[in-house]
């Protein structure tokens, strides 16, 4: 995880005649830092703001480049997205600073030949480099290589990501092709002319290389890293500029342009609102409000690096948008990304891989069998030893059972002799109720039994055993009972 780079970029003053303080106060650039002080030097509370790199009216850009961008630029070509871009209100320096001039060269320009000279510097990989070129003018995509395309749509895949259906892309073999693909775009791209801008850009232009590259002994029998073919997006933008109507007097066209360029602008800063807000309270991210913010998607909290340089006006009519501007630019600061190597494994580098790990897991095996073996063996010993005192343990528990059920059996038995014993007698009794002797004997027999601490309890009377027998047995056999 790495958060986003932010600078801001102060332009000079229009004029040199025009007046920098603001009722009074002034902009001040101090190392990384920008703050609004009063006349006499005294800072305003709550009005300043720290960043990655602060660059004032002096700054160049090659300055900005080598601090702010080089090394995004150079891990595009390592196979890391990228992105750039230029954020801030109309006429505060964007395109300046993305296109530059003939004696300053902007961004674009020094990426493009930086890219090509690291590629020059790599002698172990082989590289493909395509370009595109697009602008998102009043929410429509057009082909800034090929006037033809209009309103193109946008389509995300698992293995492309986010990207413009129809685009042409252009495949380039140096620098000087590029940029000329690039001046070619720049006519037919929307330009127009309002009170702040004689040149103002209508659109967001969005300049794309995708940077292929693969090792070259990759056909060779041994896998390494370099059998992996990279694939990055290096994205160099640049966007128009908010406006305000009472300040730009747009009408017409102008006004319509400039109503599509601040929704998509608001929308952006909806978006890095959110981001910047954390993972918990984040929420829904509204990157499908706009173009624009769909294009940059992976740019934003994805996985890509990203740079954004803000550029703010010094003079006094434009102190709140520049507090807007740094606002904006507090809140990208707060946003993470997760950018890594982006790799894509052939069947054949694939298949290589694999052969590797399996040779690696030999290795280890034939170096550490005795241990293994060792290992088992100690194993299969201890699951021996629990087994046996398992089964001791349960031949115990049978034996038990073994003496319980055979004492249960012996009881059961003597209960049902002594029971047949007191039918018969009963039984006898019944026969002959006119002999007192044998009732007294059947009397004293039962007294006997009970005698022998034998006692029936009256429900025992009704259990299955006496189902045959008739009331008069059962209910004669309680009465003698009782009377024991």
């Amino acid at each position: 995880m790495e958060k986003i780079c932010v600078a801001v970029r102060v332009r000079p003053a229009v004029t040199v005649s025009e007046d920098t303080t603001v009722n009074g106060t002034y902009w001040k650039v101090e190392e990384n830092r920008i703050s609004l002080h009063k006349s006499n030097g005294t800072p305003i509370s709550g009005i300043s703001y720290a960043f990655d790199h602060v660059f004032d009216e002096s700054c160049t850009n090659s300055r900005v480049y080598e601090l702010l961008t080089k090394d995004l630029i150079h891990a595009a070509v390592d196979g890391f997205n990228g992105t750039v871009f230029a954020y801030g209100q109309t006429s505060s320096g964007k395109t300046f600073t993305m296109n530059g001039a003939q004696n300053d060269r902007g961004i674009i320009d020094r990426a493009v030949k930086d890219v090509f000279n690291k590629i020059h510097m790599i002698y172990d990989r082989e590289f493909l480099i395509r370009v595109s070129y697009m602008e998102i003018y009043n929410e429509e995509i057009n082909d800034l290589f090929a006037e033809e395309n209009q309103k193109l749509p946008i389509h995300e895949s698992l293995e492309r990501s986010v990207f413009v259906a129809g685009l042409k892309e252009e495949i380039v073999s140096d620098a000087e092709q590029v940029l000329k693909l690039i001046q070619g775009g720049e006519v037919i791209r929307h330009f127009g002319e309002t009170s702040m801008n004689a040149r103002s850009s209508r659109s967001h232009t969005i300049f794309r290389m995708v940077i292929e590259s693969k090792g070259k002994d990759a056909n060779s029998s041994d896998y390494s890293s370099s059998d992996a073919i990279r694939v990055s997006v290096l994205n160099l933008v640049d966007l128009a500029g908010s406006e305000r109507i009472t300040k730009t007097g747009a009408g017409g066209v102008r006004l319509k342009e400039g109503n599509y360029i601040n929704k998509s602008l608001m929308v952006l800063g909806n978006v890095i609102n959110k981001l910047s807000d954390g993972a918990k309270q984040r929420g829904h991210i509204p990157y499908r409000d706009s173009k624009l913010t769909r294009i940059l998607q992976p740019s934003l909290g994805g996985n890509a690096k990203t740079s954004i340089i803000c550029t703010v006006a010094p003079e006094k009519l434009h102190v709140e948008e520049t507090k807007g501007t740094l606002l904006f630019a507090s809140r990208a600061k707060r946003i993470t990304n997760c950018a890594q190597v982006n790799e894509i494994l052939s069947d054949a580098a694939l298949l290589k891989r694999q052969k590797l790990e399996i040779e690696e897991l030999r290795k280890k095996l034939k170096g550490s069998r005795a241990e293994v073996l060792e290992q088992e063996i100690l194993k299969l010993r201890n699951d021996m030893l629990k087994y046996e005192l398992e089964r001791e343990k349960l031949e115990m528990e049978l034996e038990e059972e073994r003496k319980l059920h055979k004492e249960r059996d012996q009881c059961i038995k003597e209960q049902q002799m002594t029971t047949d014993n007191l039918n018969t007698r009963v039984n006898s009794s019944d026969g002959d109720k006119s002999s007192s002797q044998e009732q007294n004997d059947g009397k004293q027999s039962l007294e006997e039994f009970s005698g022998n601490n034998i006692v029936f309890q009256e429900d025992a009377f009704w259990n299955p055993y006496f189902q045959g027998s008739s009331q008069c047995l059962r209910w004669q056999t309680i009465q003698l009972l009782q009377g024991a």
